[in-house]
């Protein structure tokens, strides 16, 4: 499982926020994907950089989902 708070090559660029078990994932500022941490569910809010998906892969996978690529990120819900 990859932790993000402890992945040195984020920089402090992604951030988990964690409300009444729904966690949502900002990358650079930017609200990107959402874990509803109840239903099982993940939202992925489109493909924003290389980087930011690099943030969302490990952010799916933190959750036990699958990586995506570009054309998965875009069509993801």
């Amino acid at each position: 499982m990859t932790n993000l708070a402890s992945q040195k090559s984020f920089y402090g660029k992604a951030k988990m926020y964690n409300s009444d078990g729904i966690i949502r994932l900002s990358s650079y500022d930017t609200h990107v994907a959402t874990f509803d941490s109840i239903q099982n569910k993940m939202y992925v809010y489109g493909y924003y950089s290389q980087t930011t998906a690099k943030h969302i892969n490990a952010f799916l996978e933190y959750y036990g989902f699958d990586k995506c690529n570009k054309q998965q990120l875009l069509n993801y819900n």
